[in-house]
């Protein structure tokens, strides 16, 4: 697998989703800088090692689309690949019922993405605000953050400082930081 960094978007869009191309527009309105780098399709942790290698320095995110028992409340954790997630840490910390993985047909409801491509980016497509966003506080000290743009055969390299910035303000997001252990 050939993996090249480049700067900002595609030339050529053909053959590429709707959904990722405003992904694109979205940033490049909001004059946020990219790096991006396309790859076969990922669905796992694992199988991104070498398109993690290539996003360096940036933190690597597992993105986890999360609701209660009864679906009523939604939740996107951010959380660094490092850690893992504790329902019971969580659901403390934000005051919820036990959280469980939620099923696809709502992330693609409220997020517009498809399991695999779960990223903040999905949070454009969250007009009505049904996903609250919850972020591991190690991330926030990073410099650089990767992550998909709404699908998962491109990943995106970016700074921290414009997601949880202009980007969330532009979609009208805020977000809640929570802390996780380190993997033992």
């Amino acid at each position: 697998m050939n993996l090249e960094l480049v700067h900002g978007r595609p030339q050529d869009t053909k053959g590429r989703l709707e959904k990722e191309i405003r992904t694109y527009d979205l940033l490049d309105t909001l004059g946020i800088e990219y790096e991006r780098v396309d790859h076969e399709e990922v669905n796992t942790m694992e199988a991104c090692a070498a398109i993690d290698e290539v996003l360096a320095p940036a933190v690597i995110c597992k993105n986890l689309f999360l609701c209660n028992t009864q679906k009523t409340k939604f939740y996107l954790l951010m959380i660094r690949e490092d850690k893992k997630f504790k329902t019971k840490e969580i659901s403390k910390q934000i005051n919820s019922a036990r959280l469980s993985f939620a099923p696809a047909e709502y992330m693609e409801q409220y997020l517009d993405i498809t399991p695999g491509s779960v990223s903040v980016m999905g949070l454009m497509n969250d007009k009505e605000n049904q996903v609250k966003l919850l972020v591991d506080e190690d991330i926030l000290k990073e410099e650089y953050f990767g992550c998909h743009p709404c699908i998962n055969t491109s990943s995106m390299r970016m700074k921290v400082a414009d997601v949880f910035g202009p980007f969330l303000e532009a979609v009208k997001h805020d977000y809640t930081v929570v802390k996780l252990k380190t993997e033992e």
